[in-house]
């Protein structure tokens, strides 16, 4: 028999759910969760005796309370006891949303993230929200110049449309990194890149392996075999996923396949990381903040 103490139970049991739902991912997984996602990578031709590891940190999106500097220093430390060969930040330092009690300028991330060291050094791309805006939306932007100066200033080494040749263990590679692909608005939904990837890769002269970072990961399906690992952030993996819905807030060009994790296409590889922070709401919902380690080997490496 249904009663009317019953119906009063069963709603009062709802809203005590939904509240329990909200606080979680307004709070806790954004707030307070933090993983290591690990990733082995064996691309075709990649050379005998070349183990790179390189670890990614995406959207940090530095903003109070949410990812101010005493979170990112301790996300930066735990970062530097993953010991990679380097660091890859794959863009938008600046917040993504207007939920915010404080700014959190360039120069105090960057004197967060100072601790990084890696034997191949610390190397970044930018991402949308560092051109769009300043330190958070609605503040005024200076086409990610203060961006630029904060990287320097901690040794990071900043791509746009550029390469390096690095060597490890006496085997060469190089490492590339694209302007950003939204960098400049049109539109409410229309974005000019400032990507170059012919450009870019016109600058590899040799014949060892491309290890390319770009923030979003639109530019794979044009990715040619030559690259053999693209990493890349922006899309949060999701940022909100519901089961049997699936990402909610994710972006809506990509292809679903390509929102979030590794995925391969011939002898192409993509990593997407769910990165730190959080855009649109500061939100998360069963895609928690994370560092990737990404370990790249040859096909025939022993494990």
């Amino acid at each position: 028999m249904i009663t009317r103490r019953g119906v009063l139970m069963g709603a009062g049991g709802l809203a005590l759910g939904a509240t329990g739902l909200a606080s979680y991912a307004f709070a806790i997984e954004p707030g307070f969760m933090l993983g290591v996602t690990r990733y082995r990578l064996r691309p075709a031709g990649w050379p005998q005796g070349l183990r790179l590891r390189v670890v990614l940190i995406a959207d940090i999106h530095a903003c109070e309370p949410y990812m101010g500097p005493g979170r990112i220093g301790r996300i930066a430390r735990l970062a530097n006891s993953l010991e990679p060969d380097l660091f890859a930040l794959l863009g938008d330092f600046n917040g993504g949303h207007r939920f915010v009690t404080a700014q959190v300028l360039p120069e105090q991330w960057a004197e967060a993230l100072d601790v990084l060291k890696a034997p191949l050094g610390v190397h970044a791309v930018l991402g949308n929200h560092d051109w769009w805006h300043g330190p958070v939306p609605g503040t005024r932007s200076q086409d990610a110049e203060p961006i630029r100066r904060a990287l320097k200033a901690m040794g990071a080494r900043l791509y746009e449309n550029d390469a390096l040749r690095l060597e490890k263990d006496g085997h060469a590679f190089w490492l590339a990194g694209l302007g950003d692909q939204m960098a400049r608005k049109n539109g409410r939904h229309s974005f000019r890149g400032l990507d170059d990837l012919s450009g870019t890769l016109r600058l590899v002269k040799d014949d060892a392996p491309v290890v390319l970072m770009a923030h979003e990961p639109f530019v794979f399906p044009r990715v040619p075999d030559r690259v053999s690992v693209t990493l890349c952030g922006h899309t949060h993996g999701g940022q909100v996923n519901l089961p049997i819905f699936g990402p909610v807030v994710a972006e809506s060009r990509m292809a679903p396949e390509l929102i979030y994790g590794h995925h391969q296409e011939g002898a192409r590889h993509l990593v997407v990381s769910a990165g730190l922070g959080e855009s649109i709401v500061p939100v998360r919902f069963m895609r928690p903040p994370e560092l990737v380690d990404v370990t790249i080997e040859a096909p025939d490496a022993i494990a």
